[in-house]
């Protein structure tokens, strides 16, 4: 092995910790989240788009976010907590919300199987919209703020390390060697097939005319 002297130390600082990797999808989800908002306005305006984007969308929440990473926060952070009673209350709801958000998915996924929307079904899409985005911003934002650092505390660092190691095998098992960055990808054909891919567009042109005014 080429560099075999650093190899360790190398391995060491790519080790993804249990937050970070699970924040990451945070990271996927909010992406997933934008494009909800998209779909929803779309729907609103009685504005053509792909049906199968949010299709699409429900089904790497369904696969990515709920059967993966929620079942990791399930099967290997609330126990803990449970366990040394921390947190319990939080717990509590973060869990009855994942049992929320899959019923949401359920109907999601229901009402996108046609390659169009009635109205009927538009309006009852953008309820579940609605109801899932503004569920899912606080929930993750407060286990990004107060679950995650309190975890950290709460087991040692063998432990800590060992969980960071199951997570990484976990996801390879269910979704190949680079599972993240292939669910990232998808991510970002739905955006651009949405015309939401370039993150320049979200920048307030206000500012930059202000900024140029400043200069001249």
């Amino acid at each position: 092995q080429l560099f075999s002297g650093c190899s360790s130390e190398e391995d060491e600082r790519q080790k993804v910790s249990p937050p970070e990797d699970l924040m990451q999808e945070h990271g996927l989800l909010n992406r997933i989240l934008l494009i909800y908002d998209t779909c929803k306005s779309h729907l609103t305006n009685k504005t053509s788009f792909p049906i199968a984007a949010l299709s699409s969308a429900a089904n790497i929440i369904r696969k990515f976010v709920e059967d993966y990473h929620e079942k990791q926060e399930e099967n290997y952070l609330f126990p803990r907590f449970q366990k040394a009673n921390q947190l319990a209350d939080l717990v509590n709801v973060l869990l009855q919300q994942h049992q929320a958000g899959r019923k949401l998915t359920d109907q999601i996924l229901q009402l996108t199987k046609s390659q169009t929307a009635a109205d009927a079904e538009s309006e009852k899409l953008i309820e579940l919209i609605t109801s899932f985005n503004a569920m899912y911003r606080p929930h993750e934002a407060r286990e990004d703020t107060v679950l995650f650092p309190a975890f950290r505390k709460l087991v040692s660092k063998h432990e800590y390390d060992s969980l960071g190691e199951e997570f990484e095998n976990n996801e390879h098992k269910l979704f190949g060697s680079d599972g993240f960055e292939t669910m990232v990808n998808k991510v970002a054909e739905i955006e651009k097939g949405l015309g939401i891919y370039e993150l320049s567009q979200f920048t307030p042109q206000r500012s930059e005319e202000h900024t140029s005014e400043l200069q001249s």
